[in-house]
């Protein structure tokens, strides 16, 4: 079932849980994804860098044949879209969501281009994610881990002035393999969470930063965990296991799924979103509904 992020993360933010968002890159893995989100009759969000991959508008027309398949609600969604050119791949890609990441730019400019991507995005039924903050890369972490946290208040007036559908914090994680050990700021994501009136938040740079950390942040507030490495590392520590004596080298495709979707799995039981699936009919606008095309 394709939905919007919206959707999907009005929910957990209700009652409190997490929704995986696994990067993916390939049919490979986005049906892993799928497949770990219907073992567990959990709702997913399926994140795509542009950086990633090449042809993110064929990617996403794939993931939405799948997702129409499927009796999971799954949300389609741009991660990092740093141009408007990534944006309107994704208009054309099915995708039901797109993040507008303007986090390095100053306040000011970054509500104005998220202003105007998300009355853009809107007026077709697809919601939004941006960035308020920095959440920088973990080989830089003694810097980044530390430096552009998200100010509560600040927050808040960005909400308010943008008409976002959820906000991605740097409380203190990174991208990528931390060089150190990350330290998050629980009590700012609190006060975040309080601001904002317990508006919808988003993790970026889930991967490495620890299961009590991740587990606990999901309890305060956060209702998206953006992942990638950690999945990767499933699939790299399966593939590494595999036998290739005999006839079995064309099973290896399997393997690596399977390493993926059992570190997938686990993170999605720790954020409490196992169960949290529905079956009714989608509210608003769907992609499907835009497109004229039926489930």
């Amino acid at each position: 079932m394709l939905v919007t992020m919206k959707e999907i993360l009005d929910r957990a933010n209700e009652d409190n849980y997490a929704v995986a968002a696994p990067n993916i890159n390939t049919e490979l893995d986005t049906r892993a994804c799928i497949e770990a989100a219907e073992e567990l009759h959990a709702p997913i969000i399926l994140d795509v860098n542009n950086k990633s991959n090449p042809d993110i508008s064929l990617l996403g027309h794939i993931a939405a044949e799948l997702a129409y398949q499927s009796p999971v609600p799954i949300a389609i969604n741009l991660d990092h879209g740093g141009e408007m050119s990534h944006t309107i791949k994704a208009f054309k890609g099915q995708f039901t969501s797109i993040m507008v990441d303007r986090s390095t730019l100053p306040y000011e400019e970054n509500v104005r281009e998220t202003k105007l991507a998300v009355e853009m995005a809107h007026s077709i039924g697809i919601s939004v994610e941006a960035e308020l903050g920095h959440v920088g890369q973990g080989n830089n972490y003694a810097h980044d881990g530390v430096n552009a946290l998200t100010d509560p208040k600040e927050a808040a007036r960005f909400i308010k002035e943008t008409g976002v559908d959820c906000l991605a914090v740097a409380i203190g994680t990174a991208h990528g393999a931390y060089a150190g050990t990350p330290h998050i700021d629980f009590e700012r994501l609190i006060a975040i969470k309080e601001a904002t009136g317990h508006f919808p938040l988003v993790l970026h740079g889930g991967s490495g930063t620890g299961d009590e950390n991740l587990a606990k942040a999901c309890t305060l507030g956060i209702n998206k965990v953006n992942l990638s490495n950690d999945l990767a590392k499933g699939a790299c520590q399966a593939a590494k296991a595999y036998d290739f004596t005999g006839n079995k080298a064309y099973d290896l495709w399997k393997v690596l799924k399977g390493g993926y979707k059992a570190a997938l799995i686990e993170k999605m039981k720790l954020f409490g979103c196992e169960g949290k699936a529905w079956s009714e009919p989608p509210k608003g606008l769907t992609v499907a509904e835009i497109t004229g095309r039926e489930n």
